[in-house]
């Protein structure tokens, strides 16, 4: 079985669908509660590209931000926001001690990446400041047909001496409830909860190009080395979306089922 590897990430395939991507990001962030220091300490943990750090810079204009990814294509791309108070740094999110005492700790789709990433919760927790913000989302769409049916032909006898083991499984995150227990647990006030997003994409298989940008990556990192294999799997990949997420006059709906916490320390 293959050993489960971090993918290669595509910043330009990732943002071709920014908007949409983007939302749930906006949306967390407008259940964030005011800041306990001025000028705050923030971080944003799994910072992608940059484009949605750049908002934090937004909200909070005197804030100094700092944005961690282990990507460096990502990091390259995030680099373009950079400014005064805004930065980008190496950080693996399975590894990520804080250095400093934050007023906000952030993280956007990107703890779905990091198994077991409740145990890191204590010492994350441990280094806000009283009254800081832990605000995180996640996919929670695992068992939905873009991922079944992408761990299921992976899992196939054609693939699986490639494919085995590179891709995660439905529980790659907790229930909103198991979040909340957890970091009450640590005495946190807790905010948790579900948004299913009904997302309108337009063009030729929209749902595989979505899932190239993410959910994917670790499939064609894998096959990255050979191209027919690669364009073999996307070809049979992507008629097993298409039948599962037919085409209408609208545009192919992508329901997405996303979930949010927003853990006050005390």
């Amino acid at each position: 079985m293959t050993t489960q590897q971090p993918p290669a990430w595509d910043p330009r395939q990732y943002l071709r669908h920014a908007g949409h991507r983007g939302r749930p990001f906006t949306d967390l962030l407008a259940r964030v509660p005011d800041l306990p220091r001025t000028p705050a300490r923030i971080a944003d943990l799994g910072c992608g590209p940059g484009n949605m750090t750049a908002l934090l810079a937004d909200r909070w204009p005197t804030a100094h931000i700092t944005g961690y990814d282990n990507s460096p294509a990502m990091l390259e791309k995030a680099r373009a926001h950079a400014g005064d108070r805004l930065d980008f740094a190496y950080a693996d999110a399975a590894h990520w001690t804080p250095p400093q005492t934050y007023d906000l700790i952030l993280s956007n789709a990107t703890l779905q990446w990091v198994p077991g990433h409740t145990d890191a919760f204590p010492r994350w927790i441990g280094a806000l400041a009283p009254g800081g913000t832990f605000a995180f989302q996640v996919p929670g769409n695992f068992d939905a047909p873009s991922h079944t049916l992408m761990r299921e032909l992976a899992g196939s006898a054609r693939w699986k001496d490639r494919l085995g083991g590179v891709l995660r499984h439905r529980d790659a995150v907790a229930t909103p409830a198991a979040y909340l227990d957890r970091l009450a647990a640590l005495g946190c006030t807790v905010d948790a909860w579900e948004t299913t997003y009904l997302h309108v994409l337009q063009g030729p298989d929209p749902v595989l190009d979505w899932v190239m940008g993410t959910g994917l990556r670790p499939v064609l990192s894998a096959l990255d080395d050979d191209p027919a294999a690669r364009k073999d799997f996307l070809t049979e990949y992507g008629a097993q979306l298409r039948a599962a997420y037919p085409a209408t006059a609208h545009g192919t709906l992508l329901p997405f089922r996303r979930i949010f916490v927003v853990a006050v320390a005390p």
